[in-house]
């Protein structure tokens, strides 16, 4: 049976009626004295109304199968549980979308600050042992004032989810120039780089290195032991989960090489560089609670040529490797250990601050390769503690060396050993600015002539972040 909404309505109306009447009848029966004829005729009714009910239910329960009403399927939504999901069901075209953005971001960064000592006047607002005087005075007299806008940067990153993965794009330049640009304040890419999913490639950080060991300080070099190079590389990222990452690259290869106490011989004019094939770096970096720890390693080949006149016989092959051990500690809730130990030959020009790959050796046993070039070990350390007093004040604090085994030919003037630490006390006082001062300190001990020079300097820097994102 199937009742149309004029029934319904009867019916209802019907039920509050027998409801009221029976409600009115029983409260007259509590207020009067009961009679038996009465209790009689309550009894009646109340048996025809209790039949009337049955039949109406009756009726509703047959509606209800042929068609529900709003209210049962509602009634039947709750009682059902969902279906489970259908594995490996496509999405809709709504679920597939999401949103792609576009961040730009940077700062705006003066610095400011008096050296007490002497640097290569192309590097005065930084702190590089290789760059400290390798004779007395070469510089000129020691104290120097100077100011500096080079940190500031300007970046900008976009990702768009694709089903391929997420497309993910990085470009970002600074004023610190550097090369033949070394000095001015001048545009200085730092990353053009792209990813697709777990492939990528244009420049960007060397997977050699770890940019989490850069301490808090307002410094621009950093410390002189750590592995630190943006170079240009085709990466391929098989691991990347919130507990480990595995990366390993091809890099574009380079370096650099010193003629020691035989610079300027014409032998040597017609000796010329050559890599043939690209530097191979990876590293496997795994996370737990307590910080992370770093594993990297590098392999390279350096090749140079002599196209002289074949008396001698110039030409000659090196091979570099490198292993990168690094990690952060959470020491507590407001202390990060920053951790670093590197050590390997011919990887100069990976690190931040150390000189040439390869250098000059002498090997008078062979009148055709009178003197040969050779990998120079080198050994970098880097012991940083990144401390933050409350919300508005940190502080860095930290020592990092590196060491060069050098070859035999070299000159005793040249980099043996850089030493590089710090201190400083920042002040943020909203999110996005930080002011505050920071003591530097710096040595350069020479090869073999015993020379070594300290260098003292106090920096002052104001830094304003700023960062913008939009969604399309």
């Amino acid at each position: 049976m199937r009742l149309n909404d004029n029934t319904w309505r009867r019916k209802t109306d019907r039920v509050i009626i027998a409801a009221f009447i029976v409600f009115a009848t029983c409260l007259q029966a509590q207020i009067q004295k009961p009679q038996s004829p009465d209790l009689q005729a309550l009894k009646d009714r109340m048996g025809r109304l209790e039949q009337e009910m049955q039949e109406l239910k009756g009726e509703i329960n047959a509606a209800e199968e042929a068609q529900p009403t709003p209210l049962a399927a509602a009634a039947a939504t709750l009682r059902t549980p969902p279906a489970p999901p259908i594995e490996n069901e496509k999405p809709s075209t709504e679920q597939e979308k999401s949103e792609s953005t576009i961040d730009f971001y940077g700062f705006i960064m003066t610095d400011t600050g008096y050296d007490f000592g002497q640097i290569n006047p192309q590097w005065f607002d930084v702190e590089r042992p290789t760059q400290l005087p390798s004779y007395a005075n070469q510089y000129g007299g020691n104290g120097n004032v100077y100011y500096g806008v080079r940190q500031t940067r300007f970046g900008v990153k976009t990702s768009t989810p694709t089903s391929m993965g997420d497309l993910k794009t990085q470009f970002e330049f600074e004023l610190f120039g550097t090369g033949v640009d070394a000095g001015q304040t001048t545009f200085r890419l730092r990353h053009a780089y792209g990813e697709l999913g777990p492939f990528g490639a244009g420049q960007t950080w060397s997977p050699f290195m770890d940019i989490d060991v850069f301490p808090n300080s307002i410094e621009y070099w950093g410390p002189n032991g750590m592995v630190f190079f943006r170079n240009v590389q085709l990466r391929w990222m098989p691991i990347r989960t919130s507990r480990t990452d595995l990366t390993v690259a091809l890099e574009r290869p380079g370096a650099s090489a010193d003629q020691g106490v035989y610079s300027g011989r014409i032998e040597l004019q017609g000796v010329k560089p050559r890599f043939n094939l690209p530097d191979i770096s990876g590293h496997v970096r795994l996370m737990r609670d307590w910080g992370y720890v770093q594993a990297a390693g590098m392999f390279r080949k350096i090749g140079w040529v002599d196209i002289n006149d074949p008396k001698y016989n110039l030409s000659g092959t090196a091979y570099g490797w490198g292993v990168n051990v690094t990690s952060n500690l959470k020491l507590s809730s407001r202390d990060v250990a920053r951790l670093a130990v590197v050590y390997g030959e011919g990887v100069e020009n990976y690190m931040n601050d150390a000189p040439v790959d390869i250098g000059i050796k002498n090997n008078f046993s062979n009148p055709v390769t009178p003197i040969k070039g050779v990998p120079l070990p080198v050994l970098g350390v880097v012991s940083f503690l990144d401390h933050n007093w409350s919300e508005r004040f940190s502080s860095a604090v930290g020592y990092s060396m590196v060491n060069i085994d050098n070859s035999n030919a070299q000159n005793p003037s040249d980099f043996h050993q850089g030493h590089y630490a710090l201190a400083n006390l920042l002040y943020h006082p909203i999110p996005k600015v930080t002011m505050g001062g920071e003591f530097q300190f710096g040595r350069r001990v020479n090869f073999t002539d015993g020379f070594n020079v300290n260098d003292y300097r106090m920096q002052f820097s104001f830094k304003y972040d700023w960062k913008k994102t939009f969604a399309y």
